[in-house]
């Protein structure tokens, strides 16, 4: 089975509601369970403050860019 990696770029994602924070969730767990990596990329500083408040931001690898991200995923 091919490797499942999967690199979600939020750049224009203005807001993320409770919605959104879950269905993220679901699809990390999706991907762990098939040994796979999910990575966001591009938070804006409200996304980013939700994954925080949400205490997210330690469930999720999330990078400032695409090189980065993709370099990461090893």
């Amino acid at each position: 089975m091919p490797d499942l990696d999967i690199l979600i770029n939020l750049l224009k994602v203005a807001h993320i509601d409770s919605g959104g924070l879950e269905e993220l969730c679901r699809c990390l767990t999706t991907v762990s369970k098939a040994d796979g990596k999910l990575k966001l990329e591009n938070l804006t500083s409200k996304n980013e403050h939700q994954l925080s408040i949400t205490r997210l931001v330690t469930v999720f690898d999330t990078f400032d860019n695409e090189a980065e991200s993709v370099q990461r995923f090893g």
